[in-house]
This record gives C-alpha cells, sequence and structure tokens, in this order.
C-alpha cells in the first residue's frame, strides 16, 4: 500500500510540475506570440472539446444499444450530435470545401493521426493558420474564423435559392387546380418581390408539394440539384440519387424539428438556436437569440404539421422562409 502511495504522490507531483510549466509556457506565447498563442490556444481546447464529443458519441450509442432505441427515440441534443457523425458518412459537403455539416469525429481522424507524433501538433496549427476552411473542423476555429467561414458557406447555398424560388413558379405552371396554382404564383412572386411568406399561405399549399410537379420524386433535376446545394449535399450525381438523399436529410430534419418541439424553443442555449436555423437554411452568424427563436417559431409551425409524403415542402421551405428574412 504504501509503495503505491508513493506511487501516486509522484505522480502528482509531477503532473503539477508539468502543468506549472505548461501555464508558464502559454504566458510567455501570450504575451511574447500573441497571434500564435491565439491558435495554440484553439487548438488546446478544440482537443479538449473533441474528446468529449467522442466520449459522448460512444455513451448515446452504448444507451441505444441497450435500450434498444431507434435515433427518432433520442432526445434533441443526443439526436443531433449523432447527425454530424452519419453527415460525414453520407456526403454532406459543399462544392471545393470542408462543410460544417460533415460529420466532425470523422473529419477529425487524419487531424489526429497528425497529432500523434511529439510536437506534431505544430504541424496542426500550421495548418491552422494556412488552411483552416479547408483542412480543419470547427473545433480548431478562432470565434472570428467561425464567423467568417459560417458567412463564406451561406454564400454558396445562397447562390441557389433565387433558382429554387424560379423552380417552384415555373412547376406552378402546369399544376391541374387554377385556385391554387394562383395561389403558388402569387407566393412565389410577393418571395422574388422581397417578402417572407407567412406560414399559414405555405400550410394552405401543402398538397401541392405531395404529387406532380413538386414531390420530391416528380421534381424537375435542375430543381433537385439546387435544392441539394442548399443541403450542402453534391449535386454531381444522378437523379435517382439527388431525390433519395435530398429527401432522407429532409426527414432527418424533420425528425429533430419534433424532437426540438418536445424539449422546447425555451431550453436551448443561444449557440444551439443558431446551429438549428443554420441548418434549416437561415443564416444565424449575426442574428440576436429573438431573432433565432422566432424563426424557429414560425419554422416550427410548419415542419410540425407535414406529413412525410409533404417533404418537398419542407425542402423548399428552407429557401422561402430564409430568403428575405429581416
Amino acid at each position: 500500500l504504501s509503495t503505491k502511495a508513493g506511487s501516486r504522490s509522484i505522480l502528482a507531483t509531477l503532473a503539477s510540475k508539468a502543468k506549472h510549466i505548461n501555464g508558464r509556457y502559454e504566458r510567455f506565447l501570450e504575451k511574447t506570440f500573441p497571434r500564435f498563442y491565439v491558435l495554440y490556444a484553439t487548438f488546446t481546447k478544440g482537443i479538449q472539446a473533441l474528446f468529449l464529443e467522442v466520449k459522448e458519441i460512444r455513451k448515446i450509442k452504448s444507451k441505444m444499444s441497450h435500450q434498444r432505441l431507434s435515433v427518432q427515440q433520442l432526445p434533441y441534443r443526443e439526436m443531433e450530435r449523432l447527425r454530424q457523425v452519419r453527415r460525414s458518412r453520407r456526403g454532406s459537403v459543399p462544392p471545393g470545401s470542408a462543410s460544417p455539416e460533415k460529420g466532425d469525429v470523422i473529419k477529425a481522424i487524419p487531424i489526429g493521426i497528425i497529432a500523434i507524433p511529439p510536437f506534431a501538433n505544430f504541424l496542426v496549427i500550421v495548418l491552422m493558420y494556412f488552411f483552416p476552411r479547408q483542412l480543419l473542423i470547427r473545433y480548431f476555429w478562432t470565434p472570428s474564423q467561425q464567423v467568417e467561414f459560417l458567412d463564406a458557406y451561406d454564400a454558396i447555398r445562397r447562390d441557389s435559392y433565387p433558382d429554387v424560388v424560379k423552380s417552384i413558379a415555373l412547376a406552378a405552371r402546369s399544376l391541374p387546380e387554377p385556385q391554387l396554382q394562383k395561389r403558388l404564383q402569387e407566393l412565389c412572386a410577393e418571395v422574388q418581390r422581397g417578402s417572407q411568406p407567412r406560414v399559414a399561405e405555405l400550410y394552405a399549399v401543402r398538397s401541392l408539394f405531395s404529387g406532380s410537379p413538386l414531390g420530391l420524386n416528380k421534381l424537375q433535376v435542375s430543381h433537385v440539384r439546387a435544392l441539394s446545394q442548399v443541403l450542402f449535399l453534391t449535386p454531381h450525381l444522378p437523379a435517382f440519387f439527388l431525390r433519395h438523399r435530398l429527401r432522407s436529410h429532409v426527414l432527418e430534419i424533420r425528425h429533430l424539428d419534433r424532437a426540438m418541439l418536445r424539449l422546447g424553443l425555451g431550453q436551448l442555449s443561444e449557440e444551439e438556436l443558431k446551429v438549428a436555423c443554420y441548418l434549416r437554411g437561415l443564416n444565424s452568424t449575426h442574428l440576436g437569440t429573438s431573432e433565432c427563436r422566432a424563426w424557429l417559431e414560425q419554422w416550427l409551425g410548419l415542419s410540425c404539421k407535414l406529413q412525410a409524403s409533404e417533404a418537398s415542402l419542407l425542402a423548399n421551405s428552407m429557401v422561402l422562409l430564409s430568403l428575405n428574412y429581416l
């Protein structure tokens, strides 16, 4: 027992000295090389957050296994964490960049391998300096980079927003019901003039998005490609795969919406509100908590009333409700 106690005392002493030396080193960096220190501190915090994320995901999967739960039965926060892992396997990547929708844990594997050798973490810091958006995940972005990069991703997807509205208006011309046809055309015209439609207006035309020509399986390929870009999905695939993946992503958001409604928007932090808005098509990086919550209330007011067969309206509403918000 005395030997074990002595070993623990030695380890505690060494850990204390290492912590002291590391503290002095960090203060030296902060004072002498402030820009490098920001990257170093971001890397250190990122590694810690990443390990916690891996631990949490293992805990969630163990819970699912022992309790025999499906993903849809999980609470909102657990469902959202698993979504990011699955996204990496399904290719949610904006063209030419590393996506905020790509699974953080999977993407982090190369960074973890690079950082294994002694002092190799400095190589990661070099990558953080020269190629942060292309090679690294959000854990290794500084706060200012997070805003900058999310704005850049949003600019990519917003390029397709006008195409989505034009595609809806074009499809509306071939609708068999004159009254609903006119209502949808007027709705599109309002959006093109800079107005945001009300949830009641969208819900009133929901039946048009179940069959031809506006159901997910009936949309024109150009329309499907534009919606894929809204969801950060590569549009360069055969039409069948584009439709399948688009439906999968939209229905996943629909499940998340129901879990979010059960939790209550009042339970979400500012960061969680912003992430939820961004996923659903709204650039929330410059919005306040009240603005994000107000928009999500509208979104949930539509999403949680729609059936799975009306998923096309949900996908198109990512544009219709976001394009002219504020």
